[in-house]
């Protein structure tokens, strides 16, 4: 029994610690570098500005969310944040199509290279991220509420005898969930649709769609309003899953491009699978294995050390160190995008 018992609680560790952590987490990192992955696609710019999006469109829920609160609003056990993303995507595509019209079309027009966008998307980053700590202020703004989980250790424990016991927070549930929905619905529109169809071809081939007839200014808007839905969607579930603080948005630019750059920049497939190895990859070499190998090791054999390759204080150097290499080893990424 024993024998069987304590593989278990390690894997049953592992998935409270590394698993469930790294799919919610690279679920959030994916719909981040789509939205990236699609700027750079179809306007063909490296879009800084997109973690500070995410941060707008995530503020406006929050008020949004706040302010549903007060009324007494609520979704029972999921959060309510679901009832006002809606919100908070409208004003965040309102305000990337103004951003559009204001900066980066006066660029697209004069035919500017493309660091010349980049430069300016910097500048609106810092914009952004201005008017966000304006707005709501610099600290941590906790906006969720519900039930917090789908399945408790204690009861997890009490039902199957074991030493651990499995955590799975709503927020996890839901990130994972709402990504997987995601994905299909913009694959399917991506293959299927006309508007998707034209997106295609406009990034494959700018001057042979024009003269297909396609309207490059319809192109530009439908991508503006799927990349602030999905940094809208993708910056709230990361703030349920962890908390809202603006200045974390700004760290999760390097993740995200990471991924974006990883699974192949301009390739949304890419993107996804990026965005699931860089979050791996940051929990698993983060992570504490010491209790992990206690379960499986002879006593004689356990560690006294934590036997933890880098700290969590490290996180983020992951993605800057598996950046750098695809850059080097290869710049196209897994699915062979754009080089950048």
């Amino acid at each position: 029994m024993t024998f069987l018992t304590e593989p278990l609680n390690a894997l049953i560790l592992l998935a409270n610690f590394v698993l469930m952590p790294a799919l919610s987490y690279g679920s959030q990192l994916a719909l981040g570098a789509l939205g990236v992955t699609l700027i750079f696609g179809i306007l063909r710019f490296a879009n800084f500005a997109h973690g500070e999006i995410m941060a707008f469109g995530t503020m406006v829920t929050i008020l949004v969310t706040w302010g549903l609160q007060s009324f007494g609003v609520s979704l029972g056990p999921l959060p309510t944040a679901l009832l006002a993303m809606p919100v908070g995507i409208v004003a965040t595509a309102l305000f990337c199509i103004v951003t559009d019209r204001v900066v980066y079309r006066y660029y697209r027009d004069s035919k500017s290279p493309p660091v010349v966008l980049v430069i300016a998307s910097v500048g609106v980053m810092f914009i952004i991220n201005g008017i966000v700590r304006f707005i709501i202020g610099p600290d941590d703004q906790r906006f969720a509420d519900g039930e917090r989980f789908i399945v408790r250790a204690r009861d997890f424990k009490e039902l199957t005898g074991m030493s651990e016991g499995l955590t799975i927070k709503v927020s996890q549930g839901l990130t994972i969930c709402v990504a997987v929905m995601l994905v299909i619905a913009l694959f399917w529109f991506l293959q299927k649709t006309r508007t998707g169809k034209a997106m295609r071809a406009f990034s494959d081939n700018e001057d042979l769609a024009l003269l297909s007839g396609i309207n490059p200014d319809r192109v530009v808007l439908v991508t503006w309003i799927i990349a602030a839905s999905l940094a809208t969607i993708a910056g709230t579930l990361y703030g349920l899953d962890k908390s809202f603080k603006p200045f974390t948005y700004f760290q999760l630019l390097l993740p995200i491009f990471a991924a974006a750059i990883v699974g192949g920049i301009g390739q949304p497939i890419g993107a996804i699978v990026g965005g699931y190895v860089v979050a791996f990859s940051e929990v698993m070499l983060t992570y504490a294995y010491k209790k992990f190998l206690v379960y499986l090791l002879p006593e004689s054999w356990q560690p006294e050390t934590l036997v933890q390759l880098l700290s969590t204080d490290y996180k983020f150097a992951v993605s800057f160190l598996i950046l750098v290499v695809v850059l080097l080893i290869r710049p196209t990424g897994i699915f062979r995008g754009k080089v950048l």
